[in-house]
């Protein structure tokens, strides 16, 4: 049995929505809402596959505007609370250790680590200086906690964001074991209940996978940190075709068999 609280189970679904990484591109994003909202149909459901935060640079409206387009949809008749899921990525991996940091062995290390890897830009967001993290890192565990702190006391004064990043699902799959949405990659050597790290670290092996993993038609992912762009397999989709790096927000539509009905642009 897969935990609820990890893995987010799509009930009934003719067709499947997933939004690749947004990072920070709000109005990419508005502009995939747009188009998503005129042809969504009874019965869809929508996948964000992680990477809401990080690189760009209007993160906290790209949180504004998922809350906003989740409630538009749940006015929908039919609609439930269930059917609109958010991933979590590697970014938001990264926002989670950060309020963490103060119980890593070397917090400076692990600050500069992330902030390499674009934790800058959110942090920034919820008026945190990176400089001043690293500064604080230095301090000891006290200092760093009480900087984390106010950090999170920042994002608790956005209505909805601290909230959000507390609801983030490992995987997405549909009821009927056909579909399986990832942030990244998967690990074809364990199994879906031990899934973690690969989530959203992993993915060099993704478009080599050649078998159906768990039985799974199709694995849809939303990222590529190698950013070689959009790329369909028989077994796989990447969705990622580098937003957050300057080109567009990508969203599919796929059907319940797995095959990509749409494939739109922001």
């Amino acid at each position: 049995m897969l935990d609820k609280s990890k893995f987010a189970i799509l009930r009934a679904a003719k067709r499947v929505w997933a939004v690749a990484a947004i990072h920070g591109e709000a109005k990419r994003l508005e502009r995939i809402h747009a188009q998503v909202a005129e042809r969504f149909e009874p019965g869809d459901r929508l996948v964000y596959l992680g990477n809401f935060l990080g690189h760009g640079g209007e993160i906290c409206a790209t949180l504004d505007a998922l809350l906003l387009f989740r409630r538009k949809l749940l006015a929908e008749p039919g609609v439930m609370a269930c059917d609109v899921v958010f991933l979590r990525g590697a970014q938001e991996e990264m926002w989670a250790k950060l309020m963490q940091l103060h119980l890593a062995l070397d917090p400076a290390e692990v600050l500069a680590w992330m902030l390499e890897r674009g934790l800058d830009a959110t942090l920034e967001a919820y008026g945190g200086d990176p400089r001043g993290g690293l500064a604080r890192a230095r301090l000891g565990a006290t200092d760093l906690a009480r900087w984390t702190s106010e950090l999170r006391t920042s994002m608790q004064s956005h209505p909805g964001h601290y909230v959000l990043m507390s609801a983030l699902r490992r995987v997405a799959l549909t009821d009927d074991g056909a579909l399986l949405f990832v942030n990244a990659g998967v690990d074809v050597s364990r199994p879906l209940a031990a899934q973690d790290d690969a989530l959203w670290w992993g993915g060099a092996n993704f478009d080599a996978i050649s078998g159906p993993y768990g039985g799974f038609k199709m694995i849809v992912r939303g990222f590529d940190r190698n950013r070689k762009g959009v790329n369909f397999t028989t077994y796989t989709a990447t969705l990622d075709a580098g937003c957050g790096f300057g080109n567009p927000l990508n969203a599919g539509c796929f059907d319940a068999e797995g095959r990509l009905v749409e494939l739109i642009e922001g």
